[in-house]
């Protein structure tokens, strides 16, 4: 029996009925060779730590644009705290780990430059359907390995798509993804917030903070444990309803206080002209882009072409790629 096989075993010993196991895949499009060490959601896991769209991640924005203070989150470090926040929640209910934890590191390797401000810009200047969950199954299906993708399995995707909005993932692992980036993004934006002088715990109403709890951690912990509790051994992930009905209410207050913030978003303005500016000139130029973004204009619209290229930039490539383009440099003598 090799290593992967005996995961696969153990799988069905010890995981809870309403567990998706690793043999009841669905595949990939392109059927491969099985690795006799790692079972199929564990290769996806790998083959998302290594792409360079992950890479990119570390130099991306969460909320507060391009800040010089390097304690400040990343896409990156966000993308890190969800994964960790929903391997907590999925061992506790005996759910499959494995698929939960490549979900979780690829569920947002499509966000552009700029945060939601780059999204937002996307679906300005190239589409209203643009969608940075979307994009990261564009990105692990035809932008990286060349073009070739990452070919993961079809329910390491389905949590990837369906993490955000009114959609569902098809697995309780998935649906986990969705409530795991909630917990995240509320609270180290509260605390990167703080940290920025945009808020004090003390403008959090009071009701809020007696529910959920004062500090960053106790919030987090009492987040998670409403939804193991709630969802202990039944098929279904949902969060205790009065935790829930506060935590939305939080959500809604970060909306009102952080997220539409005049302090916060006050480069907002420019990294979208700036992106609009960048668009616009890879549409006239696409030769100028490199690799597959290129290569991909001979089968698809220039224009989807360059909405893949602007999308993968992070945020100091845009802003350096624009200073090339556009701001004069010191004129040097060549002789």
């Amino acid at each position: 029996m090799t290593v992967s096989e005996m995961f696969c075993e153990r799988e069905k010993a010890f995981l809870s009925e309403y567990a998706f196991r690793t043999s009841d895949t669905r595949g990939r499009e392109k059927p491969g060779p099985i690795c006799p060490n790692r079972t199929e959601f564990q290769r996806d896991r790998d083959r998302i730590i290594h792409s360079k769209a992950f890479r990119r991640l570390m130099h991306k924005t969460q909320v507060f644009i391009f800040p010089q203070d390097e304690h400040f989150r990343t896409r990156m470090t966000h993308t890190l705290e969800v994964t960790q926040i929903a391997r907590i929640i999925c061992r506790a209910l005996r759910l499959n780990e494995d698929l939960c934890e490549a979900a979780a590191l690829g569920h947002d390797l499509g966000h552009t430059p700029f945060g939601h401000s780059g999204e937002h810009a996307m679906q300005m200047f190239y589409s209203k359907d643009f969608a940075h969950y979307k994009q990261s199954i564009r990105v692990v299906e035809k932008l990286e390995n060349n073009g070739e993708g990452l070919n993961l399995t079809w329910e390491v995707k389905d949590a990837i798509l369906n993490h955000t909005g009114d959609s569902e993932a098809s697995t309780l692992e998935g649906k986990i993804i969705k409530l795991a980036d909630r917990i995240a993004y509320i609270n180290h934006d509260i605390d990167d917030a703080i940290r920025g002088g945009i808020l004090s715990i003390d403008d959090i109403p009071k009701e809020l903070l007696k529910t959920l709890g004062r500090g960053h951690g106790e919030r987090i912990n009492n987040m998670v444990s409403a939804v193991i509790s709630e969802s202990m051994d039944k098929p279904y992930i949902k969060m205790e309803k009065e935790k829930l009905e506060a935590t939305l209410e939080l959500r809604k207050f970060l909306f009102q206080n952080v997220y539409h913030n005049k302090t916060a978003k006050a480069e907002e303005d420019k990294a979208i002209e700036m992106l609009r500016i960048l668009y616009e000139y890879f549409v006239k130029n696409p030769n100028e882009m490199p690799g597959i973004y290129f290569e991909n204009t001979k089968n698809e619209p220039v224009e989807r072409c360059v909405c893949d290229y602007i999308a993968s930039m992070t945020d100091r490539y845009a802003i350096d790629m624009f200073r090339e383009l556009y701001v004069p440099g010191m004129w040097k003598r060549t002789i």
